[in-house]
């Protein structure tokens, strides 16, 4: 078998040509302005990075929650409207909450569900309410009931997270293999709502302010959520986001029904009692003897009538 060698070097190499001395002179000549140039770009880096710590901001918590509520234009009832408006600001009022009471038509949705707009609403609380702790959506269609229940103490202390969130349970009932975390402590909450007889209950939630609040509004609002045509819109949407990703899963917390979210009957989920912070017209319609207004009448003067009190 022949391997094969490596050509052998000439035994008549070229002359050595001697390299320029030019060159050195241009590089020494350049070193000096290159150098201060480096100098110029790291104190930039280290000037606009150490400003931005210094500028970031810290959430004062002031208000402690604001109050987002989304009127649907197409069944607008101006008295119905005006006493749902009346209950927020009577409530907000009390403990020196902030409110957005929003329209529909205040968000461009490029075509998706008008029950989208209470994703963008929360996300324009923020930019309205920067330093506000916490944002609490509540659907139109309900009253706050118990004008003495603070959600930051009610719902979102650490204590009262530790005490009411459901561990190991089936995000979506009954059988869903995605579960909430049992390891999870009330202080890593980011995320509050509950769940009916169908599955999340989107009608009422709380989010605490900050970055990760601002990451969840984003992505829930994605438009390829929005394309997919669920037929429970945003609600479904954030089933499929809550299952399919950990990092919005474990900052979630699911609540019994009745401290949030209780409803006018108990056809879809935990009836509303006496004492709770508010009653949801659940599944009510615009027109005929189950419209949301009718159902309201029901609990108008009580709520009236407890805000006196307090």
């Amino acid at each position: 078998m022949h391997y094969a060698y490596p050509p052998r070097k000439s035994s008549n190499p070229p002359p050595y040509l001697p390299r320029s001395s030019r060159i050195p002179r241009i590089r020494r000549s350049h070193l000096r302005p290159i150098a201060l140039f480096g100098l110029i770009i790291i104190g930039l880096i280290w000037l606009f990075s150490g400003s931005s710590k210094h500028t970031k901001h810290t959430i004062s918590g002031k208000p402690a929650v604001v109050l987002v509520t989304v009127f649907d234009e197409g069944s607008d009832n101006s008295a119905y409207h005006k006493n749902i408006r009346e209950n927020r600001m009577q409530y907000a009022e009390k403990h020196g909450y902030g409110t957005l009471l929003a329209k529909v038509g205040d968000y461009d949705l490029n075509g998706a569900p008008a029950s989208w707009s209470k994703v963008v609403a929360m996300r324009h609380a923020i930019t309205k309410y920067p330093d506000c702790k916490y944002m609490w959506y509540l659907d139109q269609n309900a009253f706050i009931m118990n004008p003495n229940l603070k959600v930051e103490d009610y719902v979102m202390s650490a204590s009262k997270l530790e005490a009411n969130m459901l561990k190991d349970l089936p995000v979506v009932p009954p059988d869903s293999i995605i579960k909430t975390f049992s390891h999870i402590k009330g202080s890593d909450i980011e995320f509050v709502m509950s769940q009916d007889k169908e599955g999340l209950a989107s009608g009422s939630f709380v989010i605490k302010n900050g970055e990760w609040a601002k990451f969840f509004l984003d992505t829930w609002f994605d438009p390829l959520y929005r394309s997919y045509n669920f037929q429970k819109a945003e609600t479904h949407a954030l089933e499929h986001i809550v299952q399919w990703h950990p990092t919005i899963l474990s900052k979630l917390a699911i609540i019994p029904q009745h401290i949030i979210n209780a409803y006018n009957s108990n056809d879809h989920g935990a009836q509303y009692k006496d004492g709770d912070i508010a009653v949801v017209f659940a599944h009510c319609s615009d027109t005929g003897d189950k419209s949301c207004a009718k159902e309201a009448e029901r609990f108008s003067q009580q709520w009236r009538t407890s805000f006196s009190r307090s």
